[in-house]
């Protein structure tokens, strides 16, 4: 039996629920999960998932043998899913009073499951906490709306606007851009106010149909899991609407890539003061969180860009990072300072794609800083130059960047050791079914010239 806390019984009870759908977030960030009757949950019987389901790469396979046996129990136990109250809320989509509540993977002993995102993200907070500190977080999510495309074959194309064309220009910041998907966006934010996901601002970005969403900030999970239900939503508004929405990080060849920004401070859970408040140059704290990003970011990299798009993103984008450069107000380096008052000073972490999953992203880049506190990591100078001038540092792809990692064995630690050694194995699969497509552009210039 699992228990069902009072405060969820009477919200699904006050909003006339008919069905619930039990979501987990898996390794590339999308729900698994089952649907079942709102009066069967109720009855605390219980909701369970097989444990290889963390072990399945985005293409559906499984990595190779010895690693899968090596972190998946040789009878694939089950896991208990435990609903999180706080994540409730309406699906407005559906026809019937729907709601989808977000659960963590435990084990038959009570503890949470080591391979489940959530339970990642969740072990970097502990370790906040119990210094007496709580992190602040603020995402901000890139996308694409793209025209429909049911053949893979075919390159990917900006939607027709209210006025029948295309974008052709670079349309940054344009109101009137965004007005021509008013519809879209109308039913967007109904769509997110009954899910009461904080969203804060909706912008055109620089390509073509490329929108980007602000949260408001908050404590991380609670961001990790509004990102996760965002994009879910987000989808779902598109195709009502006829198109496709994309969190692909670099979706199409002359255009963009699409960035998942992470603002971050640290609040002193007993006095609710954030601790980078002080000057920088007498804050060491501060000083060293970005040490520490300096330092591990290249071992995280492999969170930040999960796929071989991801990678694609960071080698051609037009203001994607290349290295660990800092700077106040500096938008060409991979950690920008903002501009504000001292009590909002906070860093802004610009290597995630938006394809990553929210949950290890935000962990990873939490855990660079924390071990940059730790280690007291004394950052380069901060620059005011044009940092992607400056040479790249980070991973060129996903192979350098695993090794990255496997390397890192402070960052492994922080996120789990053997997490850290599942998602390498998932990685890996993945980049060997990549590897053995053979593309156009090989059909093209090499068929009968080599």
């Amino acid at each position: 039996m699992t228990e069902i806390s009072k405060e969820l019984r009477s919200w699904i009870k006050e909003h006339d629920i008919d069905e619930i759908e039990t979501l987990v977030p898996d390794m590339t960030g999308n729900a698994r999960g089952k649907i079942i009757p709102a009066y069967r949950f109720l009855k605390g019987e219980g909701v369970r998932l097989p444990e290889a389901v963390f072990m399945q790469t985005v293409t559906g396979e499984w990595p190779d043998e010895k690693a899968y046996t090596a972190l998946v129990h040789p009878s694939d136990r089950d896991l208990f899913l435990v609903a999180d109250p706080t994540t409730a809320c309406k699906v407005p989509w559906a026809e019937e009073p729907t709601a989808q509540i977000i659960h963590d993977c435990i084990n038959s002993d009570g503890q949470y499951h080591r391979l489940a995102p959530r339970t990642v993200l969740r072990s970097v907070l502990k370790r906040f906490a119990d210094d007496g500190l709580q992190p602040i977080v603020a995402p901000e999510v890139e996308f694409y709306l793209v025209e429909k495309n049911t053949d893979a074959d075919y390159p990917l194309r900006p939607p027709v606007g209210r006025s029948g064309r295309r974008e052709r220009a670079r349309q940054s910041y344009s109101v009137d851009a965004v007005n021509e998907f008013d519809p879209l966006f109308e039913e967007m934010y109904d769509f997110a106010e009954a899910m009461e996901l904080d969203l804060d601002t909706l912008i055109h970005e620089s390509g073509a149909a490329q929108m980007e969403v602000n949260f408001e900030h908050a404590d991380a999970l609670s961001r990790a899991d509004q990102v996760f239900l965002f994009k879910r939503m987000m989808r779902e508004v598109a195709m009502r609407n006829d198109v496709f929405a994309t969190f692909l990080a670099k979706p199409m060849e002359n255009e963009p890539g699409s960035s998942m920004h992470i603002h971050q401070s640290i609040n002193d859970i007993e006095s609710g003061r954030n601790i980078f408040e002080d000057e920088i140059e007498k804050n060491e704290r501060f000083r060293h969180y970005i040490g520490g990003l300096q330092k591990y970011t290249p071992a995280a990299m492999i969170f930040y860009g999960p796929y071989v798009n991801s990678f694609r993103r960071l080698a051609y984008g037009d203001v994607a990072p290349t290295n660990v450069q800092w700077g106040i107000d500096n938008r060409t380096a991979g950690l920008r300072v903002p501009v504000s008052d001292k009590r909002n000073r906070r860093i802004e972490t610009r290597f995630a794609g938006s394809d990553v999953n929210p949950y290890l992203a935000i962990a990873a880049t939490l855990a660079c800083g924390y071990l940059g506190m730790k280690e007291k990591i004394e950052p380069t100078a901060p620059t005011d130059q044009n940092a992607r001038e400056m040479g790249r540092t980070l991973p060129h792809d996903m192979e350098e960047a695993l090794v990255c990692l496997e390397q890192a064995s402070a960052l492994r630690d922080m996120l789990g050791d053997e997490f850290s050694s599942a998602y390498a194995a998932i990685k890996r699969r993945e980049y060997e079914t990549f590897f053995r497509v053979i593309s156009s552009w090989e059909r093209e210039f090499l068929l009968l010239n080599v």
